[in-house]
């Protein structure tokens, strides 16, 4: 399973708000779907003015999957909360990821969808020491996707979910550097 990339454009926009409607990725992302909102929260990185990055995703040429990937330094308020609950190295980066499709859930993409940006991380930000993922816990689907991907649990502990019905209850998983001793 080959998974290309390409940062995320405001062409894109339409595409991003039919995915975060779909209710496999609203229950987790819990997102404004609006097409004001959509711009509003996808624009300022596609145009360049935040420091992160929006990826979409592309398998066999067809859109997949979104995901985002950011350098903890780049929000301090975030990396304090991951910090008081594991050890955050300098050149920590994070993720987040969604499949659009129901169909395409269940089949590996998100596993091989995290892979591939791990490889590319280390290639694309030769800086980066690890990368540090909280999923809420009692996403199972996302976390197993993490496990997959070779990525590891470091641990436990509160942090305020994206959908609000969802319980404080994260876990945090790690990946670093291959060669790395941090």
């Amino acid at each position: 399973m080959v998974i290309t990339w390409r940062r995320v454009e405001e062409q894109d926009f339409p595409l991003l708000r039919k995915w975060l409607q779909q209710p496999h990725v609203k229950r987790w992302w819990n997102h404004e779907t609006t097409t004001e909102a959509v711009a509003r929260d996808f624009g300022p990185v596609a145009r360049g003015e935040e420091p992160s990055e929006d990826l979409l995703a592309f398998l066999d040429g067809c859109p997949v999957g979104l995901l985002q990937r950011s350098r903890l330094c780049d929000y301090p308020e975030y990396l304090a909360q991951l910090a008081a609950i594991v050890s955050v190295p300098d050149g920590a980066m994070t993720i987040d990821y969604l499949i659009g499709d129901p169909q395409q859930i269940g089949q590996g993409i998100g596993t091989a969808m995290i892979r591939s940006v791990i490889e590319r991380t280390w290639t694309e930000h030769p800086v980066s020491s690890c990368i540090v993922v909280p999923v809420v816990a009692a996403n199972r689907a996302s976390w197993r996707a993490l496990e997959k991907a070779g990525l590891r649990r470091t641990g436990v502990g509160n942090l305020e979910p994206d959908n609000p019905v969802d319980d404080w209850i994260h876990y945090l998983y790690r990946v670093d550097r291959p060669g790395s001793e941090v």
